[in-house]
C-alpha cells in the first residue's frame, strides 16, 4: 500500500504459534492473504493486543478483531463491539472493546464499527504442536465467513451475522 493510504478494512488477529490453538488468529489471516483480499483490506498480527493498536483504527469504516478462546461456542463467535474499559490491573494485554476505548479516549472521537471473531480452541499450552483437529475445522469456517463479510464491506452487512450481546 502506498503511504498516506490507509485501507478501509482493518483485521487484526493476536495469537502464539507456540501454543497450540492460539494460533488461529495467525492462521486466519494468513488463510486471507492466501486468497487474496487484500485490496482496501490490511491484515495486521501480533501475539496480543496492546495500546498502540488503537492507532491502527483510525481512516477505517470496518474493523474486524480476531482471537483464539476456549469458552466461546464451536466453530466460532461474532459479536459487534463498543468501547469499554478492561478490568485488568496492566496494558500489557487488552480486550479488543478496550483497544477501541484507548482510541476514545485519544482521538476525542469515536472508534471505527468492530467486531471479534473468536475462534473455538482447546489446547492453548506453550509447546503444543499445530493445531487440536477442532480448531482445524472452526478454521476453516472462519476463512469461509470471513470471506463471506468481505465480500460486502457494509456496515449493515457485518451487523446482520452479530450475536446480539456481547459474551465475552
Amino acid at each position: 500500500m502506498s503511504a498516506g493510504l490507509t485501507a478501509s478494512v482493518l483485521i487484526s488477529a493476536c495469537g502464539n504459534p507456540s501454543r497450540g490453538d492460539d494460533a488461529l488468529g495467525p492462521l486466519l489471516l494468513e488463510r486471507l492473504a492466501a486468497a487474496g483480499v487484500g485490496a482496501g483490506v490490511e491484515l495486521l498480527c501480533d501475539f496480543q493486543f496492546q495500546p498502540e493498536h488503537a492507532l491502527d483504527l483510525e481512516g477505517r469504516t470496518l474493523v474486524l478483531f480476531v482471537d483464539a478462546h476456549v469458552e466461546c461456542c464451536p466453530p466460532y463467535s461474532y459479536q459487534r463491539l463498543t468501547p469499554r474499559r478492561d478490568n485488568s490491573y496492566t496494558t500489557h494485554a487488552m480486550s479488543p472493546w478496550s483497544v477501541m476505548q484507548v482510541y476514545r479516549d485519544i482521538k476525542g472521537m469515536e472508534p471505527p464499527p468492530a467486531f471479534l471473531l473468536s475462534l473455538r480452541g482447546e489446547r492453548f499450552e506453550l509447546g503444543d504442536d499445530g493445531l487440536s483437529g477442532a480448531a482445524a475445522q472452526h478454521l476453516d469456517a472462519a476463512a469461509s465467513f470471513c470471506i463471506r463479510l468481505l465480500e460486502n464491506r457494509n456496515i449493515i452487512f457485518w451487523d446482520s451475522f452479530a450475536d446480539p450481546i456481547e459474551k465475552l
